[in-house]
This record gives C-alpha cells, structure tokens and sequence, in this order.
C-alpha cells in the first residue's frame, strides 16, 4: 500500500512569509531525462548555479524552477539534480547510482517519455527499475519520499501518421502514461506520491488554456506547451510541469506565487499566462473540473 494514498494530494496552502529563522534546507533528488533538465527551451541552463548537478553539466531545469518557487514561497530546500537524455530510470540506476547514493529527504524520479522505448505505454520495466531505485534510497533512508511523475502527451506521436498514439486525441498518451506510473507506483509500497504532470497539460488544453494540436498553429490567446519539435515541452510547458511537482511536492498552492512570479518574468511568460498555467495546475492537484482552471482563482487573487 502506498504510504500516502495514490489519488490524494496534499492540502493546497497558501504561503506564510519568510520566517525570521530558516529551518534546515529538506534535501530532494531529481532523478530524470530531458524532460527534467528542460531540454529545447531556456529553461535547460535556467538558473544553474541555484541548484546541485551531480553530474556538473550545467544544467538548471526543472529542478531550479523548483527551487525559485520554493524560495518565493518562503521555504528551504537543497535541489539536487542527475539527468541524462532519452535514458530510462533503469539506465540511471545502472550507470549513476554511485552518484545519488546517499540519504535524502525527497526523491522525484521521471521516466523515459513513452515508458519503455522497446514497448511505448508498457509499464513492466518501470516498475522493475523503481523497485530497485526504491531500494536503493530506502537504505540510505527508510523515511524518503518518493514521488514519480507522469509526464504529457506527444504530438510527435499523436499527429504524425505511425506514431503509437496516431489517430487518437492528443490527451490519450497522457492517460495511459498515468495508468502506467499508477501501476508502478502500487507496485511499490516505498512511492509515495504520483505527480501528475501529463493530467496538467490536459486539463490546460480541455480548459482553453493551452492548443491542443500545435502542428496546425497555435490558437489566438492559447498557450503552446511544446517546443518546436512538438515533443519536449516549451518555457510555458516546463513551467506548467514545475509549478504541479512544487504543488504535488510541498502541498503550497500554486496560485500563491502570483502574477508577478519571478521565473515567469525572466523566461519570457506573460503575467496573465503564468496565473493562467498557475491556476491549471491548482486544478489538477485538487482533481477539479478543468473549467476551474480559469473560473476559480479570481477570488485568489
């Protein structure tokens, strides 16, 4: 069983000032591919100096998008990254483990964008590979925290004829990544959490927030949530995706950050998308109908 129930997420608060004494920085480990360190947009190099690559390539990323939420919201901790490109988490566990074999508070892991690239949407080495993951870090630390993220849909896949999703709507590879990381997460009693990134972009699509199919152009006052090659995501998709793990992660409301958030204003994010994308990512957390996602958090503001 996991240890916090798969479907709840934490209760969503909003964030207390800076306290006058910082408690002890919480340390969390991002363990992932390009998705993680940003690949395609400005957010890759974002902010590298913010954060820990273990692998000391320079990479800033998701992790520090994380980290400069967490300091706006007046909270400690200490972002630690490994990542490596199209790899799998049974890759990093083969190949790096003796760099993140240590104790940590959190750990995030995200894997290979279609599960496994011999088999799209196939979940049995996923769940292999978290299992001695899981092992791994419960060994430095029986009380880590483990969450897995559930990462989008791809256009790449979905649009262009012979893809695994072709033919179907954008949304489905993102449900059946989720079934997947489900599967994998029940598997394995040590998880703690699933971070819900893939519902995220679909429910910015299902409430007008984001275009769904951005090979036909991107829709006036929609957001495109993909880079170029319609399969990494954008500065606005990374931003989406970290705003739901900070949620998911800390249990603080992502809506707290504002208007004027700092990353969106250094990345090149409009003041109304980041509240927009921010609101997204409130209703996902909070399984709410996506129609939330512009309706409620006028009064938030």
């Amino acid at each position: 069983m996991i240890r916090s129930l798969l479907w709840s997420i934490p209760v969503l608060l909003a964030a207390p000032a800076m306290a006058q004494d910082t408690p002890p920085a919480q340390t969390i480990l991002f363990i992932g591919n390009s998705f993680t360190f940003g690949a395609k947009s400005p957010v890759w190099k974002y902010r590298a100096a913010s954060v820990n690559d273990l692998n000391h390539d320079g990479v800033g990323g998701v992790p520090a998008l994380f980290r400069l939420f967490t300091r706006e919201a007046g909270l400690n901790y200490a972002v630690s990254l490994e990542t490596a490109g199209g790899k799998s988490l049974g890759w990093h566990y083969d190949n790096r483990r003796a760099l993140f074999d240590r104790a940590w508070d959190h750990v995030v892991l995200q894997e290979f964008s279609t599960l496994d690239a011999d088999a799209p949407g196939n979940p049995a080495r996923t769940i292999a590979d978290v299992r001695r993951l899981a092992g791994l870090l419960t060994a430095r630390n029986p009380k880590v925290e483990i969450s897995l993220t559930a990462t989008w849909s791809r256009p790449d896949l979905t649009y262009v004829p012979g893809g695994q999703w072709s033919g179907q709507p954008i949304t489905r590879m993102g449900v059946d990544l989720r079934h997947g990381i489900d599967k994998a997460a029940m598997a394995n009693p040590a998880v703690d959490r699933v971070n819900p990134v893939g519902e995220a972009f679909n429910c910015a699509i299902a409430a007008g927030v984001a275009d769904g199919n951005p090979y036909d152009g991107v829709a006036f006052n929609q957001i495109d949530l993909w880079s170029y090659d319609q399969y990494h995501a954008s500065a606005a998709g990374y931003y989406l995706e970290a705003l739901t793990l900070f949620g998911s992660i800390t249990g603080r409301d992502p809506r707290g950050l504002g208007a004027h958030e700092t990353a969106a204003e250094e990345l090149g994010i409009a003041r109304e998308d980041a509240v927009r994308l921010q609101r997204v990512a409130w209703a996902t957390l909070q399984r709410l109908p996506c129609d939330h996602a512009l309706a409620a958090g006028a009064e938030h503001r």
